[in-house]
């Protein structure tokens, strides 16, 4: 472990493989190598990171070598890495681009096995008024009151507002209902001319933007 730390030192963080990395977490000093041994172990029981990262305790403490106190720190690491980007999201103040929102809504929802609705309130300029969840459901689907939404935009004087939710699935694009929920939003909204900027799909397999695909006028 001691070549893992004068690597760290010396070439930075963003320089460990991700073995390496969860190697130190794991790494408890009894036994450099074992680490290593159940970091790759446990990279190559989950596929990916992006797997392991939603891969639950019990199911860590099960791979050989691993144990609970181990399984712990991960699931800690994990977690705390999230609340990072969390944190770092909520310090954006506007949107312009589909990258902008990706960055404050998948450390809400990319890791989630239910499916939840966001939306964000925004002025003419694009300046975030109020980020609000909606709705919260099921694996396939969630209920949004479009409604609620044009009623809390006139509360808050918004004049563009921008849905947001998640497909736990995987696959980002937009059911029939997903569908007409962006018509019914737009048409609630256009009668006291806010604008729907655009209804975004994030899956841990990419997203979908009703905009870019010419589905929002």
């Amino acid at each position: 472990m001691n070549s893992v730390l004068n690597k760290l030192a010396t070439l930075g963080v963003g320089s460990l493989t991700d073995a390496e990395l969860l190697a130190l977490v794991l790494d408890d000093g009894s036994s450099p190598t074992a680490a290593m041994q159940q970091a790759e172990g446990i990279l190559a029981s989950c596929g990916s990171l992006a797997c392991l990262s939603k891969t639950d305790i019990a199911r860590l403490r099960m791979i050989e070598g691993v144990g609970l106190k181990r399984a712990s720190r991960v699931v800690a690491a994990a977690e705390l890495g999230r609340r990072f980007m969390a944190a770092e999201a909520d310090t954006i103040g506007s949107v312009s681009t589909s990258g902008d929102v990706a960055r404050i809504f998948r450390p809400l929802v990319e890791g989630l096995k239910h499916e939840e609705c966001w939306v964000l309130y925004l002025t003419n300029s694009n300046r975030i008024i109020e980020r609000q969840r909606v709705s919260q459901g099921g694996v396939q689907g969630t209920v949004v009151d479009h409604r609620l939404i044009a009623k809390r935009a006139l509360e808050l004087l918004a004049t563009q507002v921008l849905m947001v939710h998640n497909h736990p699935s995987g696959d980002a694009e937009p059911s029939e209902p997903d569908k007409v929920l962006t018509r019914r939003v737009a048409e609630a909204l256009a009668l006291f001319d806010i604008r729907l900027l655009d209804h975004i799909i994030l899956s841990r397999n990419g997203e979908f933007s009703f905009r870019h695909a010419g589905l929002i006028g």
